[in-house]
């Protein structure tokens, strides 16, 4: 396999399970760690936007931490999101990361909302205050904070903040991005990864990148075509990657967060798919489609726990 870079393969983010009643499911969240070690992923990512973070309070926010780097125990490698508007709260969040083992932090630049964002030299000072806690940092260049992040700015944060050694690029014309990334840091870079549930997952392994930050829903599926393509079987991993488009394309489009959680539940996983408020359930119709996805491909997180 290419071992250009320090991490690769399929780092999936796993969700939160919660109880009916809007509790945070501790037990749950245990479960799908075990599950996820057993999708034999290379590690896992836990409380990102596709773990809903932002409907998570500060005292849980701190005991998920805790619970899950004790339960991945070293199975598999681990990323910790800490993305905060402040400073003062990302840095003892990184400092709780590094203490409890994990691998690399992941940060959005700062933001609230569409109208308080930071600017280039605020998301430089920032991202440099925390590369001072001593973990490596994995920045996150997302739609969502509203911030274009653009390669100039991300190539000189990579190059000369020590810490900051991966990004996952999910904004639009990902590729195009990685790829000059890529060639303006290669001798910097841990992580060059993607996400979006993977969906532009094989036009960004052309562009060079070494792993991908999918849900929990289908990793084991995504997986073979990052190993294929790395071991220069690239028409078996377009093949790979095609057949499972129609399920990353549904869950991306149609389902968002909520699929995975919709999924483990029927595969016994967890006992609920409760999201927090305002987040509504997927209707039955879409349920209904997903659950015929997860069958024909026969996804574990569809049978894990039955």
């Amino acid at each position: 396999m290419n071992n250009k870079y320090k991490y690769k393969g399929m780092w999936p983010v796993a969700p939160t399970s919660f109880h009916d009643n809007g509790e945070v499911d501790y037990e749950g969240m245990e479960r799908i760690i075990d599950c996820m070690v057993d999708q034999k992923v290379e590690g896992i990512c836990i409380l990102a936007n596709y773990s809903e973070q932002f409907l998570i309070s500060d005292e849980e926010r701190d005991k998920l931490t805790k619970l899950c780097m004790k339960k991945i125990d070293g199975r598999v490698k681990s990323i910790v999101t800490v993305s905060h508007f402040a400073t003062d709260i990302v840095r003892p969040r990184a400092q709780l990361a590094k203490s409890l083992g994990a691998d690399i932090i992941m940060m959005m630049p700062p933001y609230h909302g569409s109208l308080l964002k930071g600017n280039a030299d605020q998301i430089y000072e920032q991202f440099n205050e925390i590369s001072k806690v001593g973990i490596p940092i994995m920045i996150q260049d997302a739609p969502l904070s509203g911030i274009e992040l653009t390669v100039p700015l991300l190539t000189k944060m990579i190059n000369e903040i020590e810490y900051l050694t991966c990004f996952k690029i999910e904004s639009a014309h990902a590729a195009s991005k990685i790829r000059a990334l890529i060639k303006n840091c290669h001798s910097k870079l841990d992580a060059p990864f993607d996400g979006e549930e993977s969906i532009t997952l094989y036009a960004d392994l052309e562009a060079g990148i070494s792993g991908s930050m999918s849900s929990a829903l289908l990793p084991e599926k995504i997986a073979p075509v990052i190993e294929y393509f790395l071991n220069y079987q690239k028409e078996k991993a377009e093949e790979t990657y095609n057949h499972i488009l129609p399920l990353i394309n549904f869950e991306n489009r149609q389902c968002g967060f909520r699929g995975t959680k919709t999924v483990m539940k029927e595969g016994g996983v967890i006992k609920s798919d409760f999201c927090r408020h305002p987040i509504k359930p997927l209707d039955e119709d879409t349920k209904k489609l997903l659950f015929s996805f997860a069958k024909k491909y026969d996804l574990l997180t569809y049978k894990w726990g039955k």
